[in-house]
Protein backbone atom coordinates (compact mmCIF):
# COMPACT_ATOMS: atom_id res chain seq x y z
CA UNK A 1 0.00 0.00 0.00
CA UNK A 2 1.20 3.61 -0.84
CA UNK A 3 2.10 6.08 2.00
CA UNK A 4 0.32 9.63 1.84
CA UNK A 5 2.37 12.37 1.98
CA UNK A 6 1.90 13.19 5.65
CA UNK A 7 2.51 9.45 6.49
CA UNK A 8 6.66 10.11 4.53
CA UNK A 9 6.89 13.37 6.55
CA UNK A 10 6.14 11.33 9.74
CA UNK A 11 8.95 8.39 8.60
CA UNK A 12 11.52 10.91 7.02
CA UNK A 13 13.37 13.50 8.51
CA UNK A 14 12.66 17.11 6.91
CA UNK A 15 16.37 16.77 4.93
CA UNK A 16 15.04 13.20 3.46
CA UNK A 17 11.47 14.28 3.02
CA UNK A 18 12.62 17.20 0.36
CA UNK A 19 15.18 14.87 -0.83
CA UNK A 20 12.92 11.89 -1.46
CA UNK A 21 9.66 13.48 -1.94
CA UNK A 22 10.37 16.83 -3.54
CA UNK A 23 13.51 15.77 -5.83
CA UNK A 24 16.31 17.91 -3.53
CA UNK A 25 20.03 17.34 -3.65
CA UNK A 26 22.24 16.79 -0.38
CA UNK A 27 25.54 18.80 -1.01
CA UNK A 28 28.67 16.57 -2.29
CA UNK A 29 30.40 15.07 0.28
CA UNK A 30 28.22 15.47 2.99
CA UNK A 31 26.43 12.47 2.38
CA UNK A 32 26.80 9.71 5.06
CA UNK A 33 27.53 6.46 2.84
CA UNK A 34 30.11 8.70 0.48
CA UNK A 35 32.53 6.96 2.12
CA UNK A 36 30.69 3.74 3.38
CA UNK A 37 32.89 0.66 2.59
CA UNK A 38 30.62 -2.32 4.16
CA UNK A 39 29.17 -4.95 2.33
CA UNK A 40 25.13 -4.81 2.16
CA UNK A 41 22.15 -3.91 0.50
CA UNK A 42 21.30 -0.34 0.53
CA UNK A 43 17.04 0.18 0.24
CA UNK A 44 14.98 3.06 -0.06
CA UNK A 45 14.95 4.94 3.24
CA UNK A 46 11.27 5.37 2.50
CA UNK A 47 9.93 2.26 1.78
CA UNK A 48 12.73 -0.11 1.83
CA UNK A 49 12.62 -1.34 -1.43
CA UNK A 50 16.00 -3.02 -2.15
CA UNK A 51 17.92 -0.95 -4.67
CA UNK A 52 21.63 -1.47 -5.17
CA UNK A 53 24.45 -3.83 -3.64
CA UNK A 54 27.52 -2.39 -2.18
CA UNK A 55 29.40 -4.77 -4.55
CA UNK A 56 28.47 -2.06 -7.01
CA UNK A 57 29.74 0.78 -5.32
CA UNK A 58 33.14 2.50 -6.54
CA UNK A 59 34.38 6.11 -5.37
CA UNK A 60 33.70 8.40 -8.21
CA UNK A 61 35.12 11.25 -6.56
CA UNK A 62 32.18 13.33 -7.27
CA UNK A 63 30.69 13.51 -3.70
CA UNK A 64 27.45 11.07 -3.80
CA UNK A 65 26.82 7.32 -3.36
CA UNK A 66 27.39 6.18 -7.10
CA UNK A 67 27.00 2.53 -8.54
CA UNK A 68 27.42 0.97 -11.41
CA UNK A 69 23.76 -0.54 -11.81
CA UNK A 70 20.72 -1.97 -9.19
CA UNK A 71 20.66 -4.68 -7.59
CA UNK A 72 17.04 -5.35 -8.28
CA UNK A 73 16.52 -3.26 -11.70
CA UNK A 74 13.21 -3.68 -11.19
CA UNK A 75 12.95 -1.34 -8.37
CA UNK A 76 14.35 1.41 -10.05
CA UNK A 77 12.84 3.74 -12.42
CA UNK A 78 14.32 5.78 -14.71
CA UNK A 79 12.84 9.72 -15.94
CA UNK A 80 14.16 12.00 -18.26
CA UNK A 81 14.73 15.19 -15.92
CA UNK A 82 15.14 18.59 -17.97
CA UNK A 83 14.66 20.71 -14.23
CA UNK A 84 17.11 23.72 -13.92
CA UNK A 85 17.84 23.87 -17.73
CA UNK A 86 19.66 20.49 -17.62
CA UNK A 87 18.87 17.31 -19.66
CA UNK A 88 19.54 14.03 -17.03
CA UNK A 89 18.23 11.19 -16.33
CA UNK A 90 16.55 10.83 -12.79
CA UNK A 91 16.67 7.50 -10.65
CA UNK A 92 13.71 6.77 -8.85
CA UNK A 93 12.50 4.25 -6.60
CA UNK A 94 10.20 2.29 -8.16
CA UNK A 95 7.73 0.71 -5.21
CA UNK A 96 7.41 4.33 -3.73
CA UNK A 97 8.30 6.86 -6.81
CA UNK A 98 10.76 8.88 -4.57
CA UNK A 99 13.61 10.51 -5.92
CA UNK A 100 17.39 8.71 -5.36
CA UNK A 101 19.40 10.98 -7.95
CA UNK A 102 20.40 10.63 -11.19
CA UNK A 103 22.14 8.31 -13.62
CA UNK A 104 25.54 9.17 -16.22
CA UNK A 105 26.96 8.20 -18.73
CA UNK A 106 30.39 8.33 -17.33
CA UNK A 107 30.86 4.82 -14.58
CA UNK A 108 33.37 2.40 -15.30
CA UNK A 109 33.72 1.52 -19.01
CA UNK A 110 34.81 -2.23 -18.01
CA UNK A 111 31.00 -2.32 -15.57
CA UNK A 112 28.71 -1.23 -18.17
CA UNK A 113 29.74 2.54 -18.38
CA UNK A 114 26.93 4.02 -16.19
CA UNK A 115 27.46 5.89 -12.47
CA UNK A 116 24.26 6.01 -10.66
CA UNK A 117 24.70 9.27 -8.81
CA UNK A 118 22.96 8.42 -5.45
CA UNK A 119 21.73 10.91 -2.27
CA UNK A 120 22.50 9.02 0.83
CA UNK A 121 19.78 10.30 2.54
CA UNK A 122 17.76 8.51 0.25
CA UNK A 123 19.70 4.90 1.25
CA UNK A 124 19.73 2.82 4.61
CA UNK A 125 22.63 -0.01 4.19
CA UNK A 126 21.19 -2.69 5.74
CA UNK A 127 24.66 -4.68 6.35
CA UNK A 128 26.02 -8.39 5.83
CA UNK A 129 26.34 -9.98 9.08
Amino acid sequence: MMMTEDEFKERLTPDEYHILREQGTEAPFTGKYVDEHASGIYRCKACGAELFSSNAKFDSGTGWPSFTEPANRENVDLREDIRGGMHRVEVLCKKCGSHLGHVFDDGPKKKGGKRFCINSACLELEKEV
